[in-house]
């Protein structure tokens, strides 16, 4: 009987680990991870678009550069304007023994009395100009001459004084409160490039009027940007970019000049032994002044197109299949391999181009 109970317990020992070795070995099977899924794959159609590659580059928002103002002649300052001041054609920019120094436009300083007619030069073509701009009738018009500017060493085209001109300027001075005399004093009057803002009051009241007086910048903002001279080449004045501010608005802007001095590179201001990048210097100015309103200065962002391709085959990146013998190709849904050239790449997408593939083709593509 002893025998049998040995033998008993040791079948069913025998019997437990076979079941437990069955349910181990099941347990395994469950738990063995199983081949590796194919990468997957899906379809997609060739089409056709434009196709643009762009460069983000740093920018600075603000007025642009600062011009100073100088005052000439004798006299103290006795009023000044306030800093954002806009400055007009026309109107007062600063007062000496309270008398109005007039601003106008133009290119060329008053560089002399204007009262007499018969005199010739460029300072008195700034000043029909902008009694005309003012909305002035200043009679027949003046006879343009090439003869020297009396007064000046320089010759060029200059603009004969007129009784008209000066009829003109003795009734702007008369609407505008001034003394009726039919003569313009230069040290009365600041002829600057364009409408501007003032940025700066530099003079206090009272000190002499041939001192620096304020700084003016234009009353439109602008956006620098240092742009690599080597690449600089694909942007032109007129070109749409992005301007994406610090709120991560992206307003339209637009390119209004490209600098023709390169700066940086092998000279001084790169510093001892340092090979700086050369640049230009690329003017942005935004669409809609709205966009930037409540932004007076600022760190930019701007998006500059380098490439576009119109009206290009494309597809995704993913489609393209590299050949062992060099080039691409293009993969059809049964396996046939179709090869391409390829073009621009951007955004994800490549342009193709080929005999063997058409505007709604269907290649494959990895996920």
């Amino acid at each position: 009987m002893r025998n049998a109970t040995v033998v008993a317990a040791v079948l069913a020992v025998a019997a437990g680990g076979t079941y437990g070795a069955t349910v181990l070995s099941d347990h395994g099977e469950r738990r063995r991870p199983g081949p590796a899924a194919a990468p997957s794959a899906q379809t997609i159609q060739v089409k056709r678009a434009d196709l643009s590659d762009s460069q983000t580059l740093p920018g600075v928002l603000g007025f642009g550069a600062r011009v100073t103002v100088k005052g000439t002649g004798e006299g103290v300052i006795t009023r000044l304007p306030a800093a954002g001041s806009a400055v007009a054609s026309g109107k007062p920019l600063f007062w000496v023994d309270d008398e109005p120094v007039t601003a106008f436009f133009g290119d060329t300083p008053f560089f002399r009395p204007l009262d007499k007619a018969g005199i010739t030069g460029r300072d008195v073509t700034v000043l029909v100009e902008n009694l005309q701009a003012l909305g002035y009738d200043i009679g027949p018009r003046p006879r343009q001459s090439m003869e020297p500017v009396a007064g000046s060493t320089a010759g060029g085209i200059g603009t004969e004084l007129t009784t008209g001109v000066l009829d003109a300027l003795k009734r702007w001075q008369r609407d505008t409160g001034r003394k009726a005399t039919g003569t313009l004093d230069p040290d009365r009057a600041v002829v600057l490039p364009g409408p501007s803002r003032v940025d700066a009051v530099k003079a206090q009241l009272g000190d002499p009027a041939a001192e620096d007086v304020l700084s003016l910048t234009a009353q439109t903002k602008s956006v620098t940007v240092k742009v690599d001279a080597g690449s600089a080449g694909s942007l032109h004045k007129g070109d749409k970019v992005g301007i994406v501010l610090p709120d991560t608005r992206t307003v339209p802007g637009r390119i209004v000049s490209v600098g023709t001095t390169v700066q940086g590179g092998n000279d001084s201001d790169a510093g001892d032994g340092i090979d700086a990048t050369p640049t230009l210097q690329v003017t942005v100015r935004p669409l809609h002044s709205a966009d930037v309103a409540k932004l007076d200065a600022a760190s930019v962002q701007v998006v500059f197109t380098t490439r576009t391709r119109k009206d290009v085959l494309v597809v995704p990146v993913g489609a393209l299949l590299a050949l062992s013998e060099g080039g691409y190709a293009l993969q059809r849904p049964g396996g046939k391999l179709v090869g391409i050239r390829t073009g621009l790449f951007a955004k994800g997408l490549v342009e193709v181009s080929g005999a063997g593939v058409e505007e709604g083709d269907v290649v494959v593509t990895a996920s």
